[in-house]
């Protein structure tokens, strides 16, 4: 049964590495006497920092280089009152006579992430979202469905073929059998209700980009928010396409053959559709190039303690565009981290 409770709107709840939502209070507490109307999350990734710039009355502009993320971002920050009704669900769930469904997942990620009955429900899912005509209503199934994905999946990632460790009668001493077992139905309605909840309309024209931050137009917006991808202190680099790759195919379902690299286990993107320039040699050169672009805006940006750049040299880079610059620390423990480090806010303006 799908609700639509009147109560506040709060974030629905995600398993996506690196989301800023715990934090999003945080920093939303650090930057709210900032002057500005207009706003660029450069990288929304969950849409956790949009959702807090809509929920306070600012034009929210949602921007990520994968498509999986941007149809999350039109989910929950562009759309302001499409929700998912009954007749929604079943029709996800439902074959239709007139649609000739496609086996593409069933054929080709054969004991890799899923069971085969599950693989062939997505691959009805992903074709019903497909042909969906509300541009809103299938943004939501479609966060509805890779949220399912990700509940379903041992560490909530596509980085390894490890089907087995759902399979095996082994005692676990991690995860959650029973989440993992879980019908996609039962999933699926979960996060409908927590994703309709969550719908509201700030009154603005907020609005969702799917682009490298470099391609966008040079829009003069009064702030720019940015959380790059994280380059560790010994160099080991964060890339998201490896760990939601499978997202990113149902994003482009219809293209996704082209997109794989047949030599890889677990059958991940080819490394070439979106070149990584957040890595140890490039990432220096990329912060200043942004810093250089959004020189006009207030600039803040997200950050650990312990990455590549340091503090310093970030502080140093923006420097050469902005007068004022502000460092706030948080005591911040990361759930996958046994190290002290700290978030780190740095605010140029």
């Amino acid at each position: 049964m799908i609700k639509k409770e009147t109560v506040e709107h709060i974030f629905p709840t995600t398993r996506y590495q690196g989301s800023k939502h715990k934090l999003s209070d945080w920093i939303w507490d650090n930057i709210k006497e900032l002057k500005f109307d207009t706003c660029l999350d450069a990288f929304g990734g969950t849409g956790a920092m949009s959702y807090k710039f809509k929920q306070n009355n600012k034009i929210t502009t949602y921007n990520d280089l994968l498509k999986c993320n941007y149809l999350i971002g039109v989910s929950t920050i562009e759309n302001n009152t499409q929700i998912l009704t009954q007749e929604d669900i079943e029709t996800v769930f439902s074959k239709n006579k007139n649609i000739k469904y496609p086996s593409f997942i069933a054929d080709n990620f054969k004991n890799i992430y899923f069971l085969d009955k599950e693989n062939s429900e997505i691959d009805v899912m992903i074709t019903n979202i497909l042909n969906m005509k509300n541009k809103y209503k299938a943004a939501i199934a479609f966060n509805c469905l890779s949220q399912s994905c990700l509940i379903k999946r041992p560490y909530n990632l596509f980085h390894r073929a490890n089907l087995y460790m759902r399979t095996s009668n082994v005692k676990k001493t991690f995860g959650n059998k029973t989440s993992w077992n879980q019908q996609f139905e039962y999933w699926f309605n979960k996060f409908v209700n927590e994703i309709n909840n969550s719908i509201f309309d700030n009154n603005k024209k907020n609005s969702c980009l799917n682009s490298s931050i470099f391609d966008l137009d040079k829009t003069n917006y009064d702030l720019v928010y940015i959380d790059t991808p994280y380059v560790s202190s010994k160099g080991s680099n964060t890339n998201y396409l490896d760990f939601y790759h499978f997202l990113e195919g149902l994003a482009r379902y219809n293209n996704w053959e082209t997109l794989i690299n047949q030599k890889t286990k677990n059958k991940s993107f080819k490394r070439e559709i979106y070149p990584n320039i957040w890595t140890k040699d490039t990432i220096h050169k990329s912060f200043d190039d942004l810093f250089n672009k959004f020189q006009n805006s207030i600039l803040v940006v997200s950050y650990r303690s312990d990455g590549i750049p340091t503090i310093k040299e970030l502080t140093d880079m923006i420097k050469k565009y902005k007068r004022t610059i502000t460092i706030v620390r948080n005591e911040y423990q990361y759930a996958l981290s046994k190290r002290h480090i700290k978030e780190v806010l740095i605010i140029g303006a």
